[in-house]
């Protein structure tokens, strides 16, 4: 068997330092594994294990292997064999030692109106001029859901985000990607402008609503974005989840039940000040 060193996520912590427990190769795609570990617990688990070179995902470790390295790997091996725990992942005939950890939360800096909009023609003129349409291209629900955000439609947003759970194609189905990216969006932009408490609390409870559908609608990998859309120990959010009563780093609440969360917002637009910014997922070499 193999020894590579890895570099993890910190949000992978409770998962790679507790006992051992088996898991499964869910994919294998140029330059990365995911596995999944949450047979066990009864909730997704995902590790991606990423090879030099490729973008790490806020549930990846970074490993010094080339991506066709990893893809010998994977080949050459049975992927049934495969643990985490104690430090270590196994799998596709490889012993992944973790060695140093990387947080996937990067931090913004005060941002103004103006730079927000001239990023947003930017991001714009791109996306109109990609050969590779979104795989949502075409639905109505991600406009009318952004109109819903915009106008502080809490019990609207709701209603469009959970339908946009496991919709589309992929690996990640592209509504999971979407909303992964609107959490995103408002915690990090929102939190870092002045007044922008309304969207990261819109956040708060977005998160809460779509995670909770996330068993029944989506795929594997769909689930494993759903992980990080939760409160994780110790109130340390992933790329959507904090908790919604209080300071993120208090570790309360957890949102409301799956049961009678739609009425609970229903009606509600008084978008209040709860909320801290956490930090999003960032691109890390080994």
């Amino acid at each position: 068997m193999r020894t590579v060193p890895g570099v993890a996520s910190i949000a992978l912590h409770d998962v790679l330092r507790g006992p051992r427990r088996p898991g499964r190769v869910i994919a294998v795609v140029p330059g990365v594994i995911y596995l999944d570990f949450g047979e066990s617990t009864g909730e997704p688990r995902v590790i991606a294990l990423s090879a030099s070179g490729t973008i790490c995902l806020p549930n990846a470790i970074a490993l010094k292997l080339s991506p066709s390295d990893l893809a010998t790997a994977t080949s050459a091996e049975d992927p049934d064999d495969t643990w985490a725990g104690n430090g270590r992942v196994t799998a596709c005939g490889m012993e992944v030692q973790v060695r140093r950890w990387w947080d996937p939360c990067p931090v913004f800096g005060p941002l103004s109106r103006v730079r927000i909009e001239h990023g947003v023609a930017i991001l714009g003129r791109v996306c109109s001029a990609a050969d590779d349409r979104p795989g949502l291209d075409g639905h109505d629900s991600p406009a009318a859901l952004a109109a819903c955000c915009a106008a502080g439609d809490l019990a609207g947003a709701v209603e469009l985000a959970e339908g946009l759970v496991g919709l589309g194609p992929g690996l990640m189905p592209s509504g999971d990607s979407m909303i992964s990216g609107l959490l995103l969006a408002l915690r990090l932009i929102g939190g870092a402008t002045v007044g922008g408490t309304r969207p990261v609390w819109l956040a708060d409870w977005l998160a809460a609503a779509v995670t909770g559908y996330a068993d029944q609608r989506t795929t594997p990998a769909g689930r494993g974005a759903a992980q990080l859309r939760r409160p994780r120990a110790g109130g340390r959010g992933g790329i959507g989840g904090a908790p919604l009563s209080g300071r993120a780093g208090a570790g309360r609440a957890r949102g409301p039940p799956a049961a009678g969360r739609r009425a609970s917002v229903r009606g509600r637009t008084d978008l209040g000040t709860h909320g801290r910014l956490p930090r999003g997922p960032c691109p890390v070499r080994p």
